[in-house]
């Protein structure tokens, strides 16, 4: 397959050009059932050069990957799992294959007891992403917040609130950020808070939760869905539990349709955020 240089067409449209040198290595990563564990990681190091690969299983937990031939130490992992090492002896031109490769969870990240627990911002953090005129990435985040976890007695009774105060956006911009907390983004002065309330937990493989809920932002509230990951407790300055989350916006959904178009409909900023959730929380007493 691999024997001569080949191209093929991608699904864009475009040409992907093989190395004649390169190997193929796979694995198909499963968890503890026998499901597919989309998004596992796998690391791969030349045992000679110590060049390391690394690749993210699709969501059929197909893990793919294209290196120089050698042996490997191949490591998998996905959160919420205990890692997976093994060797690989990969040639120029064969396809080498782990085969499924089953993950097991974590015995260590028991799940926190019922009860509320409070986010603290001092060790939390809200983020988000949007393209800039097609090119380039803003990385931006809030940096006034607070909210309460509420840990059912099962877990997936839970709740979650959360309250930002819509003008500490930051993105490092002076002018940019005035812009954003203008009428034409968040319009601070009329809608001060951003506020999110989830009140449905759905366990996902590995610990990984789907957490629905409404957004309310700008007057509108719509309703969002968290991909999140459970990271585990900790004792320091009382007991915490640490979780990150992710999940994508359309501006549009919000009212928030300020734009402007370059030439040839180029937009100057993207229809889609990225928000991105990293938290501790500790347990109130």
């Amino acid at each position: 397959m691999f024997g001569r240089r080949r191209r093929r067409t991608a699904r864009s449209g475009g040409p992907v050009a093989f190395d004649a040198a390169a190997g193929l290595l796979t694995a198909r990563v499963r968890d503890e059932n026998g499901a597919a564990l989309a998004g596992a990681v796998m690391v791969m190091r030349h045992r000679r050069t110590q060049r390391q690969t690394t690749v993210t299983a699709d969501d059929y937990g197909l893990a793919v990957s294209t290196v120089p031939p050698g042996t490997y130490l191949v490591t998998l992992s996905a959160t919420g799992y205990g890692e997976l090492t093994c060797t690989a002896d990969v040639s120029s031109g064969d396809h080498t294959s782990l085969g499924d490769v089953g993950l097991q969870p974590n015995q260590d990240r028991r799940l926190p007891e019922p009860g509320q627990w409070v986010l603290d911002p001092d060790h939390s953090s809200i983020l988000f992403v949007a393209r800039h005129i097609g090119l380039t990435q803003v990385h931006g985040r809030f940096t006034r917040f607070g909210g309460v976890i509420d840990v059912g007695e099962r877990p997936e009774r839970s709740s979650v609130d959360v309250v930002i105060d819509s003008a500490s956006i930051d993105t490092a911009a002076k002018k940019r950020d005035e812009h954003l907390r203008s009428p034409d983004f968040l319009d601070v002065t009329r809608f001060p808070r951003i506020h999110f309330h989830g009140n449905r937990f759905r366990r996902a493989p590995g610990d990984r939760w789907l957490i629905d809920g409404t957004l309310s932002l700008r007057g509108a509230s719509r309703g969002v869905q968290l991909d999140a990951g459970y990271l585990g407790l900790r004792a320091w300055d009382g007991e915490r539990l640490g979780a990150v989350a992710k999940t994508q916006l359309h501006r549009e959904d919000f009212t928030i349709n300020w734009q402007q178009t370059l030439a040839k409909g180029l937009v100057v900023v993207g229809s889609t955020i990225e928000v991105l959730v990293d938290i501790q929380a500790v347990r109130r007493a």
